[in-house]
């Protein structure tokens, strides 16, 4: 029989680079996900030291601060502004120019983050009486939020590089190193929390250090695979080069266009500092959601990303519209079950992996029902980066500004109306809704730039994607309602009964998915089918 084509009548042409996009996607996401385990061992790690004590959420708050900055200068505006303008360069010009416009956007970055982490670290005390209002009353609190605000500043420099090698890496289509770099960031963490924190006065400084550590490492990694490729960046200071200068242009307004999600969680942060234990509980309940969130929707946004670029550099407009469409039934085929699955095993989960040291079952009851107000968006967390990549490679970064801005003011009113009747779940609850508006936005603007996006085939696999999740809720449900949650140990026998309702859950979204002969399926099913042929022979 012959392989199953990614889109039905697509070219041949097409059908390649979709097929590579999700064979990029998969490998980005095998790396994601060794990475998001370790995340998962480094919050159990932090969450049996710290629990939700005042120590903990000093931390949070002073973690997001450059990690908000990370995502407006480096992952979020950089990758997403840099990309386009080096394809075309790489595409349409030589190597060497490609070279000099990757050596002038290191300079450029390098000063620039460096000045603003100098400005960050003398200005903390200032940043963290902003964003941490909730902290006032609390001079100690106050101070150690400071404190861990000035070691952490650094890490800004080194995750901005990382993330401007590894646009220039993805522009390549060399997946792997970039993919694999944050596993190091995790076990920097993981080592500095056991062993260095126990040996200081306040040990939570002992953490600090390993997140600066982990993304020099994280950087470090990915030089290597820039040499091989002949890109490894040389000091040229010219802040004037044309591809420069286009890269700032399409960054300014990008710069909130596609960090809306990070600020979004900033605006929890601070509003939630209010609450006792409230930006311990909000930040393990984004990591759950960032779990699928990171493995699935930010690795296919970042494969898809090139693929995109390429076709509007040439003005393959209808192949980007299919590659688009493409994108966006792969996403919701993964995303609506894993939404599904975390929103009925949201008190399984966190009592499983967070419950434990100082981490009480109160603790437990809040996270997890913040789990359930974040899960509600996550099709939309997703969705959004698949449709923002799609302006970017059109070099429009001015529409996703202007909904993202929406988006933040619609966040803080629902945040504001919401925090007063569900606590710091209600904060939650209003980074969700406002993904929902922020994705609404750019589907009615992009549908009508691109005059359709195959739109009949994304709600023929949304309909197919439902009917896949109905054993999703019998075995989640019945593992969910069992008594043995209510026992304060036996851990061995709740992991084997999630991972029994996780094994069920699979088996029958993917055996309902091919009773239905879902093309999606299919494409996933035919590159497993290939990978196990080169290996055996």
């Amino acid at each position: 029989m012959p392989e199953p084509s990614v889109t039905t009548g697509a070219p041949p042409k097409l059908q390649d680079e979709n097929q590579s996009v999700v064979k990029a996607a998969g490998m980005i996401g095998v790396a994601t996900f060794l990475s998001r385990i370790l995340g998962f061992i480094r919050d159990m790690v932090l969450a049996g030291l710290f629990g939700a004590t005042p120590a903990a959420d000093a931390f949070f708050v002073a973690y997001r601060i450059p990690n908000l900055l990370r995502e407006l200068f480096a992952e979020g505006s950089m990758s997403a502004a840099f990309i386009p303008v080096f394809t075309e360069y790489h595409t349409l010009k030589s190597k060497r120019d490609a070279w000099e416009l990757a050596s002038a956007a290191f300079t450029t970055l390098l000063t620039i983050v460096t000045g603003i982490t100098m400005l960050g670290i003398i200005g903390a005390a200032g940043l963290v009486w902003v964003l941490a209002p909730g902290f006032h009353d609390d001079p100690a609190r106050l101070e150690m939020t400071t404190v861990l605000t000035r070691m952490m500043f650094p890490y800004l420099i080194f995750i901005s590089l990382a993330a401007l090698a590894m646009g220039i890496l993805n522009s390549l289509r060399a997946f792997a190193a970039p993919a694999f770099s944050p596993v190091f960031f995790n076990l920097f963490i993981i080592g500095c929390a056991l062993f260095l924190a126990p040996t200081l006065p306040e040990p939570i400084l002992g953490v600090a250090v390993g997140v600066v550590a982990g993304g020099a490492a994280q950087f470090a990694m990915q030089l290597p695979g820039l040499k091989l490729r002949g890109m490894l960046f040389g000091f040229k200071f010219n802040p004037g080069h044309p591809g420069v200068r286009k890269i700032g242009k399409l960054m300014i307004p990008s710069l909130l266009g596609l960090s809306v999600t990070q600020i979004n969680i900033t605006v929890s942060t601070i509003l939630g500092s209010f609450f006792a234990g409230g930006p311990t509980y909000l930040f393990y309940g984004m990591r759950l959601i960032q779990f699928p969130l990171g493995i699935f929707g930010v690795a296919l946004a970042t494969a898809i990303l090139p693929t995109l670029s390429a076709q509007a550099a040439r003005g393959a407009l209808d192949e980007l519209r299919t590659t688009l469409g493409f994108g966006l039934r792969m996403i919701l085929f993964i995303m609506l079950p894993a939404m599904v699955g975390l929103i009925l095993l949201r008190t399984p989960i966190v009592h499983l992996f967070f419950e434990h040291g100082t981490f009480t079952a109160h603790d437990t009851a809040e996270t997890a029902f913040a789990v359930l107000c974040y899960a509600v968006g996550l099709w939309a967390f997703s969705g959004v980066r698949i449709i923002v990549s799609a302006f970017y490679s059109m070099k429009d970064t001015t529409t996703p500004a202007i909904s993202a801005t929406i988006a933040v003011v619609t966040n803080i009113l629902f945040s504001l109306f919401l925090m007063s009747h569900l606590g710091a779940a209600g904060l939650a609850l209003a980074t969700a809704l406002a993904a929902m508006v922020n994705g609404g936005i750019l589907v009615v603007v992009l549908n009508r730039r691109l005059g359709g996006v195959e739109w009949r085939s994304v709600i023929n696999s949304v309909g197919r994607v439902l009917v896949g999740c109905l054993p999703i809720v019998v075995a989640c449900w019945w593992v969910a309602g069992a008594q043995i949650w209510s026992h304060p140990a036996e851990w061995m026998a709740k992991s084997a009964m999630l991972a029994v309702a996780m094994a069920l859950s699979v088996g029958g979204y993917l055996g309902v998915h091919a009773v239905l002969r879902s093309e999606e399926l299919d494409v996933l099913w035919g590159m497993v089918r290939r990978k196990l042929g080169r290996l055996t022979k």
